[in-house]
């Protein structure tokens, strides 16, 4: 008996769009300015350690898990309300938020190209 005969088969994977792709994609990126941002607004002692890690770490685990959820269409309206907090950065640091609109920006790309590729795929 072979090995592969005794192994039963994995089921196979869902293929991702190419909108939850980018969209993930660009929640990753996000999640990493967080870290650099927090420790900017750390440093510059916008506001106590405690609430720019603990918040910063809260952001950066939203954005994790926002990346799990972008291919349902609430994932999507999650990952919009992601994207007004990093703009609201811009009431602790005014470079936070030209960073976050920068993202912003990366966001709806993603969304509109995301679209514009999966209905190519569709049409082919």
């Amino acid at each position: 008996m072979t090995a592969s005969a005794a192994q039963p088969a994995r089921p196979s994977r869902r293929e991702r769009t190419a909108t939850e792709s980018l969209l993930s994609v660009v929640l990753v990126l996000e999640a990493i300015v967080v870290v650099f941002g927090m420790l900017v607004i750390f440093g510059l002692r916008v506001v106590e350690p405690v609430v720019a890690f603990t918040g910063g770490a809260v952001l950066i685990v939203l954005l994790i898990a926002a990346t799990r959820v972008v291919r349902y269409p609430w994932g999507r309206w999650v990952g919009h309300a992601l994207q007004l907090v990093l703009l609201a950065t811009v009431l602790l640091e005014v470079l936070a938020g030209v960073a976050a609109a920068i993202f912003v920006g990366f966001w709806i790309w993603a969304l509109v190209k995301g679209r514009q590729l999966d209905a190519a795929k569709r049409a082919h």
